[in-house]
């Protein structure tokens, strides 16, 4: 029966879709306050981006975290996302310690617990004053977030009441003032600014009675003497002391004494530059008012910047919007707008009402401390203080409310497994857990308690989303995915480039060594995530973008095949599966990561013996069990399961199919078939010699490994031993690379390698051994050469290899010999010769082809050298028809004979080795000799613990040269 939806019932779920969390409706209708009103962003770019991100799609939960881990992934969503969240609980903290700063300082001063005479101790006492009290008033905020987000948005309400009306009253002060300015006087000795905090009149001297005595200025420029004939600080003789307003008004034209910057360094007097003094020093005085701190263009970005961080506080509860992808960018873009305006608007007015010496005066040391903004505003200093206190209030139960919904969203994506638990919730809706943990966080920031400690740490996990937000939205755009249709048409690629290039600017900008810790922690997050394992398809940029460059690269690799200085062993391994769908022999696994270390192309491929629509479902099954197994063994790689009729034909298509493009295996490896003599059934080792055959025509490298289950596990560690090699005849390098690879790993780091090979009586031992010494060393493989002497006929059997695969080998060795000059003129040679040369075997299909293949190899040779070659092959080609034309039962005599000796040779030599890697002949053509083949391996191989059967491919896959 069919369980597919109707058209009707799928369009009425989609269009009654709500993102809102259960228990959550009951408060959906006081959402229509923007949060993002009181903060805007330095520029649209970011909104912009989020805005085009918000409208593709619903946006449920989770706000940017939503946005950027569906845009580019679990690990960068993830990451991004916490980062952001602690910005926003760090940024909570930060409203707070600013509400209890104007309490203390502007509202309610006797209230302070701590207090200290001493003026090097009051900044210390302040700030346990304001940890306690910001101790209190968290508590206080997070119990409202507690009760629910409908009591936020209430009072919301009355806190941006508070926020318009001190606006206001900034306008009407500005105006008023150009016509009835405040008295608000400014005490300066020459053009230097005076604190007013300790001096009881701005005059060096004053009127009692009739009398006139030096003030209390007097005494501190002139050693605390109260006679007019003491000794004075020069600067203070030779200049007046004056009074100047320091808010003079719209007409005053102050406007164009501030229009300029003038950074100062710390300790610098302030200055009045307009104001005439003498040129004199004196000495620096601790009734000056002095910078206190180096200003520079990047601080003041830094400084600034917290205050323009609220372009995600609408985002943030996304999932408390009745329609996020109408709210959030209608609500941000405007928000951005009107307060670009006011911010923009305050600037110029104060610049063009108040003093410059009264602006760079942050402490307000030179007005008594008084609020310049207050005593600009009218009717009353007190609109902008309580507007101020309400502003700050508002802005941190936002940050409170906005953080734990971030927390529950990521939570509840389950990417990192410890948060899982706070993403539950109460009935409501509301994330209890996480307001828990926000509120711990938020403690610590409080307890830090200064704000100028606080503000770069959220500036960088601030910019770092805004960072992201432009980089999902570029990205996006760019990669053209079907899905990205947002509703938003007002964006381009190019200006989310140009946001996310500001923010990474800005960073560095504001902070360079906060930027970089806050990217390590990033990093760090998104690590564990990776390591973890997020499982997630979301259909990310990441990932189109990673097929992108997937696909870019497969068709570079079509271009060519890779040289030999790049060539390494891309492998194919062929696994068995029993009855119960288990794979066999594991251990193939784990030779095949030891081999490649995580490197290059791994493809595990197996067979199941049957019908595709039959066993489909046996075959996910097998799927799921061999990557669990490739997951257990860290083999990094794909897995290809077939399901054929018969198991050769199943291993052919493995063998030929595998891969895509340049991507493809270029070496297999299999499993010895144990118990072969004793099996009644002779289809395994005849699927094992077909195999032999299928990769020797697709030209590929073969690795067999006997007895696997001997072989080590990635736990095990040889602490010393040999990893020997018989070189009988030449591979292309095959057994000088895959020693030097598996050294690679931790299991064989610490063995030697050998490598032997076998000379005839008529060759010189001792020269072979030095030339072969000299080859290794160009390869810069570090190995113990050792030459073995045997008679011709107790190898007779490799001779349809020897008769110019040795040939080949001792050619090479010999080439170590000439001269540098004639060396490089060579060099060519023996590098096209060898590429090309394959090996060839008894009966195989290739006998015939050998001389042809060769005869297409463009080779650097003169014609001399050619016609020799020509000549030393058909001599070789005698000598092989000749073992052909041998009755079958002395070709088996012999084959067997050469085993023995052999095998009594490497036994002798290499017993104790922990791993032995031999040539491997190629099987014959008349499938009558498979047997015979079978049982000439069996007995070479006789008596060693781990052996390892290598084919070569046919190319050359080592090189001396750099």
């Amino acid at each position: 029966m069919d369980t597919r939806p109707k058209v009707s019932s799928l369009l009425s779920r989609m269009a009654n879709y709500t993102n809102l969390t259960q228990g959550a409706k009951e408060h959906e209708e006081a959402e229509n306050i923007s949060e993002g009103r009181k903060k805007p962003t330095k520029t649209m770019l970011t909104a912009i981006s989020m805005s085009a991100i918000a409208t593709n799609g619903v946006v449920p939960a989770g706000g940017s975290y939503f946005m950027i881990s569906r845009a580019l992934g679990p690990e960068f969503g993830g990451a991004v996302g916490l980062c952001f969240y602690l910005g926003t609980t760090f940024a909570a903290a930060m409203y707070i310690l600013g509400a209890i700063e104007i309490f203390l300082v502007y509202i309610v001063p006797r209230a302070a617990i701590f207090r200290s005479d001493d003026a090097l101790k009051e900044s210390a006492a302040m700030l346990n004053n304001m940890r306690v009290y910001g101790t209190a008033f968290l508590v206080l905020l997070v119990l409202v977030v507690f009760i629910g987000v409908r009591y936020v948005n209430k009072f919301a309400s009355l806190f941006l009441a508070c926020v318009i009306v001190s606006i206001l009253a900034i306008y009407a002060g500005a105006i008023k003032s150009s016509f009835a300015p405040p008295h608000f006087p400014v005490c300066m000795l020459g053009n230097r600014t005076l604190s007013s905090r300790h001096i009881d009149i701005c005059s060096k001297t004053k009127e009692i009675g009739n009398m006139t005595v030096p003030s209390k200025l007097w005494g501190f420029f002139c050693n605390s003497s109260q006679f007019f004939n003491a000794t004075c600080d020069e600067y203070f003789v030779h200049n007046n002391v004056t009074s100047i307003q320091g808010i003079p008004g719209l007409a005053s034209g102050v406007i164009t004494e501030n229009l300029w910057s003038n950074y100062l360094p710390k300790g610098e007097i302030i200055e009045k530059p307009s104001t005439k003094s003498s040129d004199v020093l004196g000495t620096l005085s601790h009734e000056y008012v002095l910078v206190d701190i180096t200003a520079s263009f990047t601080l003041l970005v830094g400084i600034f910047f917290p205050s323009v961080t609220g372009i995600m506080a609408g985002s943030n509860r996304s999932g408390d919007l009745k329609d996020a992808q109408k709210s959030i960018p209608i609500g941000t873009i405007l928000a951005i707008l009107t307060t670009s305006f006011v911010y923009l608007s305050n600037v110029v007015l104060f610049g063009a009402c108040i003093e410059g010496v009264v602006l760079r005066d942050k402490f307000g040391d030179a007005v008594k401390g008084n609020l310049v903004v207050g005593t600009l505003s009218w009717p009353s200093p007190w609109v902008i203080v309580i507007g101020s206190f309400f502003s700050t209030c508002g802005a941190g139960l936002q940050s409170l409310t906005g953080a734990p919904r971030l927390l529950q969203a990521i939570a509840k994506d389950n990417i990192i497994p410890f948060l899982r638990v706070f993403g539950h919730s109460k009935a409501n809706g509301e994330p209890t857990w996480a307001l828990l943990l926000t509120a711990a966080i938020a403690e610590l920031g409080i307890l830090i308690a200064s704000l100028d400690l606080v503000a770069p740490i959220l500036s960088m996990f601030f910019l770092m989303c805004y960072l992201f937000v432009n980089l999902a939205c570029a990205l996006q755009t760019l990669l053209r995915t079907p899905n990205w249709r947002p509703r938003f048409r007002y964006y381009h690629w190019a200006l989310s480039f140009m946001g996310m290039s500001i923010c990474l600017a800005l960073m560095f900008i504001s902070s360079w060594y906060y930027a970089i810790v806050a990217m390590v922690i990033a990093g760090m997050i998104y690590k564990y995530i990776e390591y973890q394992g997020a499982e997630k398809e979301w259909g990310d940029g990441i990932r189109g973008l990673s097929l992108s460059a997937a696909r870019f690269a497969l068709l570079r690799l079509e271009e060519g095949p890779p040289h030999t200085k790049n060539w390494r062993p891309q492998l194919l391994v062929l696994l068995k599966l029993d009855e119960d769908l288990h794979v066999k022999h594991p251990r193939l696994l784990t030779f095949a990561s030891q081999l490649k270390a995580g490197k290059g192309l791994t493809i595990v491929g197996s067979v199941i013996v049957g019908n595709f629509l039959e066993n489909y479902g046996e075959a996910l099954a097998a799927e799921q069990t061999i990557k669990h197994l490739m997951e257990g063994e860290k083999v990094k790689g794909f897995c290809q399961l077939v399901v054929a009729a018969k198991l050769r034909e199943g291993i052919s298509h493995l063998i030929q199919s595998c891969g895509l493009g340049g991507m493809k295996h270029n070496t297999v490896v299999m499993g010895w078939p144990n118990g072969w003599r004793q099996s009644e059934d002779a289809r395994a080792w005849k699927t094992f010699i077909g195999t032999v055959r299928v990769t020797t025509a697709a030209h590929l490298a073969l690795l067999v490994a006997k007895n696997i289950s001997f072989f080590p596990s990635n736990l095990e560690q040889f602490s010393e031993g040999n990893i020997d090699v018989w070189w009988i005849v030449h591979d292309g390098g095959m057994l000088m690379l895959l020693p030097f690879l598996l050294k690679q790993h931790k299991v064989w780091r610490k063995c030697s390698i050998r490598i032997f090979t076998v000379a005839q009586l008529e060759d010189n031992s001792i020269q072979m051994k030095k030339d072969l010494a000299t080859f290794l060393y160009h390869l810069r493989i570090e190995a113990e050469v050792e030459v073995v002497e045997m008679h011709d006929s107790d190898i007779s059997a490799y001779t349809y290899e020897r008769t110019l695969m040795m040939e080949q080998r001792s050619q090479m060795l010999r080439q170590m010999r000439l001269s540098k000059t004639e060396r490089d003129r060579e060099a060519q040679l023996v590098k096209d010769r060898n590429s090309m040369l394959r090996l060839t075997s008894i009966g195989s299909d290739e006998d015939e082809e050998t001389e042809t293949y060769q005869e297409k190899v463009h080779m650097t040779w003169t014609k001399d050298k050619y016609m020799a070659s020509r000549g030393q092959k058909a001599k070789s080609m005698e000598g092989f028809q000749e073992l052909l034309n041998m009755r079958p039962d002395q070709s088996n005599v012999r084959r067997m004979h050469t085993a023995v000796k052999l095998n009594e040779v490497i036994v002798n030599k290499s017993h104790e080795a922990k791993l032995v890697l031999l040539n491997m002949p190629g099987p014959p053509r008349n499938p009558e000799g498979d047997e015979n083949y079978m049982e000439f391996l069996e007995v070479l191989t006789e008596g060693l613990e781990r052996v390892l059967l290598v084919r070569g491919g046919g190319s050359e896959v080592i090189t001396i040269y750099s």
